[in-house]
């Protein structure tokens, strides 16, 4: 009776342990890198996912720089960079453009000030701008909100504004999303963050007279605008390149359309 238990007991164990094995998922995706692009990636990925139940695609952020990094050392299969241009490191790898985004030029709702130059964005974050008040707006300080070192946010402002070393007083972010919240909660603030997060918490200020919107970045008058990059080590195949596949594909760069990035295609 106790042998045929135990037989029993081993015949659940082996099935459990097969039907686990195949209910695992067929392929395992990993996306590193911009923290801009992320929640963006996010969302194809889940619709992916949906539309593809063997697959399971693993979304990170770290900032444009740990998306390179990661594709280099093969910690991630997708590096994601919104970058003007790709640094030396990524000459290596195969890159491909799914999407544009704006960098939009926030302050606080309750700010009268509504337009900026591209001059007067170099002088603030520089910190020879210190007052609202030669900006057009009230006499009180400028805070200055930017990202980290290694965002490609920040790398992408600094490379189309030129010429900033950035103010020493700067408070320092390291994501759209504690930008965005940072301004929200101070009236004297000025970041920078991706067009596609913009809501009602902050204001998009128009900078030389364009303002951050689809038309105008799809038009080119507006200037505060940079790729975004998938990068792979080596020609993508397999999973990876049927999934970047998608990204490109109609259905995504509509949904990328409507959540505020400008679509490639």
């Amino acid at each position: 009776m106790l042998v045929r238990i135990r037989f029993i007991f081993l015949c659940f164990a082996a099935a459990a342990i097969l039907f686990s094995g195949c209910s695992r998922p067929k392929s395992a995706i990993t996306m590193a890198g911009s923290t801009a692009f992320q929640p963006f990636a996010e969302k194809l990925a889940e619709r992916y996912m949906a539309m593809n139940p063997g697959i399971s695609i693993t979304v990170q952020g770290g900032g444009s720089a740990v998306g390179i990094q990661s594709t280099l050392s093969g910690t991630a299969q997708i590096g994601m960079a919104d970058l003007v241009e790709l640094p030396v490191e990524a000459k290596n790898l195969e890159s491909v453009i799914v999407a544009r985004d704006g960098i939009a030029m926030v302050v606080h709702p309750a700010n009268p000030v509504g337009q900026i130059t591209m001059d007067q964005i170099r002088n603030v974050f520089n910190g020879k701008i210190q007052s609202w008040k030669d900006l057009g707006g009230a006499d009180s300080p400028i805070t200055v909100v930017s990202r980290e070192a290694g965002s490609g946010t920040r790398m992408s402002f600094e490379q189309i504004v030129k010429d900033i070393k950035l103010t020493p007083d700067a408070i320092i972010q390291d994501s759209n999303g504690t930008i965005r919240e940072t301004v929200a909660n101070d009236v004297n603030a000025i970041g920078y963050l991706s067009h596609g997060l913009l809501n009602e918490k902050t204001k998009a200020l128009s900078v030389d007279g364009r303002e951050s919107s689809v038309q105008e970045i799809m038009s080119g008058s507006y200037k505060l605008v940079r790729p975004v990059f998938l990068l792979t080590a080596g020609k993508p195949d397999g999973e990876v390149a049927i999934f970047i596949e998608y990204l490109l594909s109609a259905d995504a760069q509509k949904i990328l359309q409507s959540s505020g990035l400008i679509p490639i295609k």
